[in-house]
């Protein structure tokens, strides 16, 4: 089974994707996890990812796709494939159905994290607020300012995937602003 989890950014999708995980023995391809231990596996892919990132340049599609690729040939025995982060663009989507096609495996859902943006920026800052008074770590980028970029981001690039998706008849939405459980009780739902 794979899925693509879609939701700005503080939505969910992580939580939600390890959760499936643990309980469905599913794989998270996370891309930046993916690049990160490409850039240190010494193979060839590794070592072009590393000299774009150490040209300070953004991995191209291609290679991304390349690393998918990887991942999804190395793991015969996982239960399925949970996509975080990417695809981010209609350009990506595409490469990707192009890869789950060739490779003979179904795209089986999407599952859009649907969230109010006013209710999600106020439980990040909140969220950061406790960890702060808890003396826990603050992701850098857990507050109103940089969260309105990334949401902006978000917009521009991402959410045309919700209507691409949609029209492929591939787009479930399930409620992002419920409690964890009762999200992870809705992509159950969705994925039987």
């Amino acid at each position: 089974m794979n899925i693509i989890l879609l939701g700005p950014p503080g939505a969910g999708k992580g939580t939600q994707a390890g959760r499936l995980v643990e309980e469905r023995n599913m794989i998270q391809l996370s891309t930046g996890d993916m690049l990160r231990a490409a850039r240190t596996s010494g193979t060839e892919m590794g070592k072009m990812v590393a000299g774009v990132m150490d040209r300070g340049e953004l991995v191209t599609d291609e290679i991304v796709i390349g690393l998918i690729r990887e991942q999804l040939e190395a793991d015969n025995d996982a239960t399925g494939f949970i996509f975080d982060g990417f695809p981010r663009t209609l350009a990506q989507a595409d490469a990707l159905g192009d890869l789950l096609a060739e490779m003979g495996q179904p795209l089986d859902a999407v599952i859009e994290l649907e969230v109010n943006d006013e209710v999600l920026v106020d439980r990040i800052v909140g969220r950061a607020k406790e960890a702060a008074a808890a003396g826990q770590p603050v992701r850098a980028d857990d507050n109103e300012e940089s969260l309105k970029v990334r949401l902006m981001a978000y917009y521009k690039q991402t959410s045309p995937l919700i209507g691409y998706y949609y029209a492929k008849g591939n787009l479930t939405s399930v409620d992002g602003l419920a409690s964890i459980d009762d999200v992870a009780a809705s992509i159950n739902g969705v994925l039987g």
